[in-house]
């Protein structure tokens, strides 16, 4: 009997898309969402795996930018690609009392998935971290509400053995290789891997694979947002624009020295 592996996926906020509204206000409502882009390092490793592993795998996404009725489209696409590329079946949790999605309602809700449904996976996968926030607390809490083993930064699954996983984990300055009993949830790095787009045949059948979008009520859980935006802004940097002209390069850096410092970034 094979085992289950369940991939983490965020529908993230688009960063080479950032849309603003006065002020350099940053506009969150219009800014489209995309695939969290260590996400796919985590469906191209769950590929990977269900190959040694057998069984099934879940994609499992819960939305976390709103207004919810505009980012069909979006989450969509980043669903459908989890499905092409790997997932069996997909799991949505779509509910305005998610949005905007904290880690600590985000990872309720993933857990409540699971538990809700009956999915016991072997294996969690994620992203280190999203492109859009970057906390990198999803994954551990998931592990610790599961009362599962937790390894972050996986450049490398070096074995799945019968009740443990051995991995190669990034830490900087050295990589160390440990070995976690299963189940476990691994966050992967972008080194892990070179994701493959998926086939036409492979998004013509995700199509046909099941996708169940679920509330909050359907996983057992009522919760309130505990996070409000007020605004996000965009970091704006504008161009002096100062041309230094001079003969020769000692003295057009003379100049440049000068001017900098007349400006407060050196000081002599």
């Amino acid at each position: 009997m094979g085992r289950d592996i369940a991939v983490l996926v965020k529908a993230s906020l688009n960063p080479e898309i950032v849309r603003q509204v006065s002020e350099g206000i940053y506009d969150i409502d219009y800014t489209p969402l995309k695939i969290s882009d260590v996400d796919r390092n985590a469906l191209e490793e769950a590929a990977r795996l269900k190959g040694i592993l057998g069984g099934k795998v879940y994609s499992i996404t819960v939305l976390t930018w709103g207004p919810s009725k505009a980012r069909d489209k979006d989450l969509k696409l980043a669903v459908q690609e989890a499905l092409a590329k790997v997932a069996d079946e997909a799991y949505v949790v779509v509910d305005d009392n998610v949005i905007p999605g904290d880690p600590i309602v985000t990872s309720n809700a993933i857990v409540g998935v699971l538990k809700s449904k009956g999915l016991k996976p072997t294996l969690i996968l994620a992203g280190e971290a999203s492109v859009d926030e970057s906390t990198s607390q999803v994954p551990g809490r998931v592990a610790a509400k599961l009362g599962y083993s937790y390894v972050g930064y996986v450049r490398r699954v070096l074995e799945v053995r019968e009740g443990s996983v051995v991995v190669e984990r990034d830490v900087e300055e050295y990589v160390e290789t440990l070995e976690a009993p299963l189940p476990a949830v691994l966050s992967v790095t972008q080194e892990i891997n070179e994701p493959r787009p998926p086939t036409l045949i492979q998004i013509r059948m995700a199509s046909r694979k099941p996708l169940y979008t679920l509330k909050l009520s359907d996983i057992g859980l009522d919760v309130k947002p505990k996070r409000l935006i007020r605004d996000m802004r965009v970091i704006t940097v504008f161009r002096k624009q100062v041309l230094v002209e001079e003969a020769s390069m000692e003295k057009a850096v003379e100049k440049l020295l000068e001017y900098l410092e007349r400006e407060g970034v050196l000081r002599v």
